[in-house]
């Protein structure tokens, strides 16, 4: 991890998905960086509950388990009362949750395609439109989408994907010209390959193992080669980022899509 400078002290944050991954990692750095509070929530409440009970452990943060599908309304309008109800308040949230079903056009099940665009981009509305109506009450706030560098460029096989990263874009900016006059402040952050990742190491590599005909380490010898930089994103690497939007030393950046690419995407 990265050097903690505690930037958030007493600050309350909530991550969709994060029981584990990227989410979990996010959570956790909350929590070192003086969030006495953080929200856990998850569609898989066992999972989330392990997470926010390490974290009570491990820090002097209270955490909070909530079981949320951000696709379903009222669940995500419960889940954000739970967390003001457990806090008395909400400072920094972060659209995290999200999957990806990568096809061919040819092959692409609409079913799938459209699941895609509701966890990714719906459910980031959802999430975005219930903590917004309680940061406009208090007059500030810091909402944090994790896009993708996929929502920069257009990706092989990967259209649904990619069309649900880059609505979150737009749908970035949309908000943060609705917020701003209540200092709520909303940006994205557009991660490279998180190749050590749960969402890689349980998913991808296999995926397009299969797809290419290629064993896993080629897979990720292939994506490490376009990078500039010469290798992964890692989960610090976007925390690092995460914080430093959630705090105060970004009070004047909104709307904005920050790449966290190693030099692989640099529009």
């Amino acid at each position: 991890m990265a050097s903690v400078m505690r930037r958030l002290e007493s600050k309350t944050a909530l991550v969709t998905g994060a029981a584990q991954g990227l989410g979990e990692a996010l959570a956790r750095r909350f929590a070192v960086e003086g969030c006495t509070g953080v929200v856990v929530a998850d569609i898989n409440i066992e999972r989330a509950q392990q997470t926010a009970a390490a974290i009570q452990q491990e820090t002097s943060c209270r955490a909070l388990a909530i079981k949320a599908d951000v696709t379903n309304e009222a669940d995500v309008q419960a889940m954000v009362s739970q967390a003001v109800a457990e806090f008395g308040r909400l400072d920094i949230a972060v659209a995290n949750a999200g999957i990806l079903i990568a096809e061919d056009l040819l092959d692409f099940v609409p079913s799938a395609w459209r699941k895609v665009i509701e966890v990714d981009l719906i459910g980031y509305f959802l999430t975005a439109q219930a903590v917004a109506r309680v940061m406009v009450q208090q007059k500030s706030g810091a909402i944090i989408q994790i896009n993708s560098k996929s929502g920069k460029k257009g990706s092989f096989r990967n259209s649904a994907y990619a069309s649900a990263k880059f609505g979150g874009i737009g749908l970035t900016q949309s908000i943060a010209l609705d917020l701003a006059p209540y200092n709520v402040r909303v940006n994205a952050i557009c991660p490279g390959n998180l190749l050590e990742g749960t969402l890689w190491n349980e998913s991808l590599y296999a995926q397009y193992a299969k797809k290419w005909g290629i064993t896993p380490e080629e897979v990720r010898r292939k994506y490490i080669e376009q990078v500039p930089l010469g290798r992964g994103c890692t989960y610090d690497d976007v925390a690092n980022v995460v914080v430093f939007l959630s705090s105060d030393e970004s009070s004047y950046m909104t709307g904005q899509a920050i790449n966290v690419t190693g030099g692989q995407e640099m529009r």
